[in-house]
């Protein structure tokens, strides 16, 4: 069989197969257009998911007729001037997306340059291109996608359901919304607004801040650090939430290079090794992280859909996420997330029956009720603090099953000196169930679980005590040799000087294997070929060994546990503010090595209104 060229259209054809997958995709291609043309407002509107109708419309510099033609041409862009591909400073540059759409689809565009008395429009069905024409339209450019694959049917056949479809568009436009907060963003699907995001005002990071709230939510808002990081010509920037505001799956973690959405594995791996001391393996952070790289310094012309990228230096930009995270984390100190007290608060909600509106008592009770409080205070002690000597009052409540108040007896030195509004958790007033120490703090309460407190305590040391002497190693009686694929074994060598600082002593063994020589102490009688297995698969994905770091965190993690207070220990009260105010002095002592919080804060504010006296 001779070889031939393809027609045109064909050509269309499968190129529409790698750029535009889906109704989303073709959004994202026409929204980066738009964001590229200059626009401060781009409307979406969707109809069955997008495969009737996609329209985007745009306030930007516009088209001339002659320009519009060609912009349906193949690779026939703007954005190129130089012809440089090194130096790309749009999210366009391919010049496949409009001929690929109108390849399956009926495209129409209408666009007027500002100043131009007219507008222009041209349409083009399932390929076939005509000419432009005069229309009416505002400064700006419209583009109108109907019956998407008409001319490939077999493509309909993957489409989801509508719904399904909608969710990929909006995911698509709060990704680029995110990146470019300065620009009104909306999606409707014909009936209702599904996105709405204004233009956000204010300085660069306030407007940021503000748009991820409006994608992610005011919890994020309220519980995210900020991220500003430069390392040798490279900038990393954004907000990172607390551990303690986690999600059981990855979704929620948005990664931008150079103002462009990409889902890399570089990127991911490290906001993992990042957090890998603070989450469950089954936990993630939610974040969205903004990096500015040298044109030069990374290839976006790696796949159609340019969700994909390529860095000179991998382990330089790897390596500037993970410290700027890290830095961050510790800046934080032993703050938890706000969600926490929110939890707690919205269970503590009366039920739905209750109202805080209290009818007024008839006056001939109030004085009756008053006496009777009167009689009933005095006993109790309510009226007053702290015995003579110091040590708290036995009151009738104090006496319930699981309350343990700091005992009468002990000398006053153990009590504190200080008040609760000179320290951030306040000071210990008891102890629940021998497990929860209560805290009064200046504007509300603390209550801290003694032992995930302790375990975390612990943890941070052992860390230290590691940074500091480093692994202790323990050589093998008899070397084990591990074989692998040849690359799997060329990189485990290749990082064998980093290995070593963990601990882990490997050599090559001849193509295709490596000779394990001497292992962490801490880990023990451990699985040497599934260690170093699980490195190799770890090397090959994400770039580094998180397996051995995994198994050290974990067998630190599991010491620190056991050698915490445990729960149903009773404290004295020098016990407990000691707690507190180690707490306050070790980072990360929020949350216990799993993400769940040690301690939850909750306002006098928001308990005043439970009991509906606000």
């Amino acid at each position: 069989m001779s070889i031939r060229l393809l027609p045109p259209n064909l050509i269309n054809q499968i190129a529409a197969g790698e750029v535009v997958e889906r109704p989303a995709s073709a959004v994202k291609e026409l929204v980066e257009n738009a964001i590229d043309a200059g626009a401060t407002r781009i409307d979406v509107v969707l109809a069955d998911g997008g495969q009737s109708l996609i329209a985007v419309t745009d306030d930007g510099s516009g088209m001339a007729p002659e320009d519009i033609a060609l912009a349906v041409e193949r690779h026939a862009t703007s954005k190129l001037p130089d012809d440089d591909l090194f130096h790309i400073s749009h999210l366009g540059f391919r010049g496949e997306a409009l001929p690929s759409i109108g390849s399956v689809a009926r495209l129409r565009i209408t666009s007027r340059l500002k100043g131009a008395e007219t507008a222009w429009a041209l349409l083009v069905e399932g390929g076939v291109k005509g000419q432009p024409e005069p229309a009416a339209h505002p400064p700006g450019t419209r583009v109108e996608v109907r019956d998407l694959f008409y001319a490939t049917p077999a493509r309909l056949k993957f489409l989801k359901a509508p719904r399904t479809e909608l969710s990929h568009a909006v995911d698509v436009v709060e990704r680029l919304g995110m990146a470019h907060p300065r620009i009104a963003f909306s999606l409707s699907d014909g009936t209702r607004t599904v996105v709405k995001l204004p233009a956000a005002s204010g300085d660069d990071e306030t407007a940021r801040l503000t748009r991820l709230a409006g994608v992610l939510g005011r919890d994020f808002e309220a519980n995210a650090l900020p991220i500003d990081a430069s390392r040798e010509g490279l900038r990393l920037y954004g907000h990172a939430g607390l551990p303690t505001l986690n999600k059981g799956n990855a979704q929620s973690q948005y990664l931008f290079v150079n103002g462009r959405p990409v889902r890399d594995r570089l990127l991911q791996g490290a906001v993992r090794g990042a957090y890998q001391d603070f989450l469950a393996s089954d936990r993630h952070p939610v974040l969205a992280l903004f990096l500015e790289v040298p044109p030069e310094l990374v290839d976006v012309n790696v796949h159609p859909a340019k969700a994909e990228v390529r860095f000179r230096d991998a382990g330089l930009v790897r390596g500037l996420i993970v410290s700027a995270l890290k830095h961050a984390l510790t800046a934080a100190g032993h703050r938890a997330a706000t969600t926490v007290a929110d939890a707690a608060l919205g269970s503590l909600r009366p039920h739905s029956g209750w109202s805080p509106a209290y009818p007024q008592r008839p006056q001939h009770l109030s004085a009756a009720l008053s006496q009777a409080a009167a009689q009933m205070q005095a006993p109790l002690g309510l009226t007053g603090g702290l015995q003579e000597g110091g040590a708290p009052q036995h009151h009738a409540w104090s006496q319930l099953p699981g309350f343990t108040a700091p005992p009468a007896a002990r000398p006053a030195e153990e009590m504190p000196e200080a008040a609760p509004e000179q320290y951030p958790l306040g000071v210990a007033r008891g102890q629940l169930h021998n497990t929860y120490i209560v805290a009064q703090t200046a504007t509300g309460i603390v209550i801290v679980d003694q032992h995930a407190a302790h375990e975390r305590l612990i943890y941070e040391r052992m860390k230290q005590a590691l940074a500091e002497q480093g692994v202790k190693r323990q050589g093998l009686l008899l070397p084990e040799v591990v074989e692998l694929d040849e690359a799997d074994a060329d990189r485990l060598v290749a990082r064998a000087a980093e290995l070593a600082d963990l601990g882990l002593i490997l050599e090559s063994f001849g193509p295709g294997a490596v000779v394990v020589r001497e292992v962490p102490a801490l880990l023990g009688d451990c699985d040497v070929q599934g260690l170093v297995r699980d490195m190799a698969d770890q090397l090959a994905e994400l770039g580094e060994a998180l397996a051995l770091k995994d198994a050290l965190a974990h067998v630190c993690g599991t010491m620190a546990c056991h050698g915490s207070v445990r729960a149903g220990r009773a404290l004295n009260t020098a016990e407990m503010n000691a707690l507190l105010r180690q707490m306050e002095a070790t980072p990360h002592s929020g949350q216990c090595n799993h993400g769940r919080p040690t301690y939850v804060e909750l306002k006098l504010a928001d308990i005043e209104k439970l009991f509906g006296r606000r």
